[in-house]
């Protein structure tokens, strides 16, 4: 179905139903659309044709009432078509400015701060893929936290800085730990962790270091934090999930809400839906069914790629709500917080 196969009549109704569904989330009838300004249509005529909307998918009425609201596809037609995109005010510019600005020097951090404020302003769940663990790496380091726990920090090229908690044997002497990071050290510098991680495995494997037990079970406990960890394949983080639940009305939405937390449990499919989004130029919409993961739930995904210092896009940010979003303000104000972030990155 295209935009260009209905008529200017058609395309003003679908418009309308689409903006008070969007505003009210209620069928609206024909008596209600005939007194709005600008259609000069009698109800008898609104009928015919909302009828003929609904026998082309378009639209449809959820109860017996003779009120209607859009398909999932009369969505995609409105948001593609008849969409008058606003713009983000400057009181939301300034407020994801200050978030980003304050979140400090990790990307990981201007990433989360941006998510939370996304998630704040639009009232959905705000989500943003972490780029892999792909800059050749600088320098690792493993710092003592108490019996049996160490962090591992590990520098890449491009000063992003990745920390992650380990388990080490209980009386570690601290030279072990020394001992464990002047190996990696040695080994990591100017690959990327795959190349290092391969190259370690291997030695570890063959035995052909001069390590003692204890530094090997720390070498070893290092090397596995990142094998199959999510920076391998990008991480996600989703703020705000508890805004999808701010206009439940009904027991049908609580079991929508429901589905929705369990289709986010699997991030990684999540993952694999937001890679996509990588390879778009500019905001990306996901109405209900267009793509598997959400399809029970009905939920919608505007997301925007963002770039590094480079212009290089490395990952993806956005939110995801209820198919009955305010796409006017909030698709601007992703496009604007996937540039934003890319600034500070």
């Amino acid at each position: 179905m295209r935009l260009e196969d209905l008529n200017t009549r058609s395309r003003d109704i679908l418009r309308q139903v689409v903006e008070s569904y969007l505003e009210t989330g209620e069928p609206i009838g024909s008596r209600t659309l005939a007194r709005m300004v600008g259609l000069g249509l009698s109800p008898a005529s609104i009928r015919n044709v909302m009828a003929d909307l609904e026998d082309m998918g378009i639209l449809y009425a959820p109860h017996t009432s003779a009120g209607r609201i859009p398909t999932q596809t009369g969505l995609r037609l409105f948001v593609d078509g008849l969409l008058e995109v606003g713009a983000i005010s400057r009181e939301e510019r300034r407020n994801l400015e200050d978030q980003c600005r304050h979140a400090g020097r990790r990307m990981e951090d201007v990433l989360s701060q941006a998510t939370t404020a996304l998630s704040g302003l639009s009232h959905c769940a705000g989500m943003v893929l972490v780029p892999k663990l792909n800059a050749p790496l600088k320098h690792l380091e493993f710092v003592p936290l108490g019996p049996g726990r160490a962090l591992v920090v590990v520098v890449t090229e491009d000063g992003a800085v990745e920390n992650r908690l380990i388990d080490v044997p209980l009386g570690l002497p601290p030279s072990a730990l020394a001992q464990a990071a002047n190996y990696l050290n040695a080994r990591l510098l100017g690959r990327t962790f795959e190349e290092a991680k391969t190259l370690i495995e291997k030695e570890l494997e063959e035995k052909r270091t001069e390590l003692d037990e204890l530094t090997t079970a720390v070498v070893s406990a290092g090397v596995a934090t990142w094998s199959g960890g999510s920076r391998e394949e990008g991480a996600l983080i989703v703020k705000g999930l508890g805004n999808l639940l701010e206009d439940v009305a009904a027991e049908e939405d609580l079991e929508r809400i429901r589905k929705l937390y369990d289709d986010l449990e699997a991030k990684k499919d999540l993952i694999k839906l937001l890679d996509l989004a990588k390879n778009a130029d500019g905001v990306r919409i996901f109405i209900g069914a267009e793509n598997n993961l959400f399809s029970l739930s009905g939920s919608s995904v505007i997301v925007a790629p963002y770039s590094d210092a480079n212009e290089k896009i490395i990952g993806v940010i956005g939110v995801i709500g209820p198919t009955r979003l305010n796409y006017a303000r909030i698709i601007p104000m992703v496009d604007y917080t996937a540039k934003l972030v890319g600034r500070y990155l």
